[in-house]
């Protein structure tokens, strides 16, 4: 029997690129973004190229009804959904007191409010079936404070702690859940962010959209806990521990200040 994987954010960018890992191993997908266009160019690419069912269902998860309208999408073309993947997020720059405070409510309710809210409304049927893989995208953002980009650091701290939590509760139940936690990729990211000229870009290379996805792919296939891609980011992280938090945070600030203009 064919299982099925819904993937939000997938119109691009790592979504995209997981969406093309389902698919290359036959699961049908369930494509969620708010640009239908991309969606549906992506749905033909896949279905051309490995003959799976691609459903498209255009959503934005900054609407507070986005994820129970999903839920109820799956439910009416009657899918199961055996890997959910809650790809979907952004991020904003600047400093907090000068960012406009509705984009930065939005940010929260994308990367975390939907987050929780599609885990828990699928995570039922995935108990009852006794088996299901959860992948949410957590970040090495989340493993410090981020001065300048402080609500995203935090949404990804949180994202990271509640998956962690998660899938220890999960245990014995046949179902897992997998934070990956990536450090620069090339996506839209930065320049959604507002970020693509700041040093965290410019320092060194990011690894590509299609290497974090396969190793985020493959750490959820094996039902690790948390997935950190790249010996920099896993050195990173270590040195997290070691360090002062004071240079910590100073450190996250010089990488995130905006450019001057």
């Amino acid at each position: 029997m064919t299982e099925t994987a819904l993937i939000t954010g997938a119109s691009a960018g790592l979504g995209a690129e997981l969406a093309r890992l389902f698919a290359r191993d036959k699961h049908d997908v369930i494509l969620v973004a708010r640009r239908r266009d991309k969606l549906d160019a992506l749905a033909a690419e896949l279905k051309e190229k490995h003959g799976i069912a691609a459903h498209v269902i255009a959503e934005d998860l900054a609407d507070r009804g986005a994820p129970a309208r999903i839920v109820a999408a799956v439910r009416e073309r009657d899918l199961s959904v055996d890997f959910l993947v809650n790809n979907a997020g952004f991020g904003t720059t600047g400093a907090f007191a000068e960012l406009e405070v509705a984009r930065e409510l939005e940010e929260i309710q994308v990367n975390v409010t939907a987050l929780v809210e599609l885990t828990r409304l699928f995570l039922p049927a995935m108990i009852a079936r006794k088996s299901g893989r959860i992948l949410n995208l957590g970040s090495t953002a989340g493993f410090q404070p981020g001065p300048f980009m402080a609500v995203y650091y935090a949404t990804k701290a949180f994202v990271n702690s509640f998956t962690e939590a998660l899938g220890y509760e999960l245990k014995g139940t046949g179902v897992t859940a997998t934070v990956s936690c990536p450090g620069a990729t090339e996506t839209e990211f930065a320049k959604v962010a507002g970020n693509e000229s700041s040093l965290l870009f410019k320092a060194s290379a990011p690894m590509t959209a299609a290497e974090v996805a396969e190793h985020a792919y493959q750490a959820m296939l094996r039902g690790e806990a948390m997935a950190v891609p790249g010996f920099k980011n896993k050195a990173g992280i270590q040195s997290l521990r070691l360090a002062p938090r004071s240079l910590v945070l100073g450190l996250a600030a010089k990488l995130n200040r905006p450019a001057q203009k």
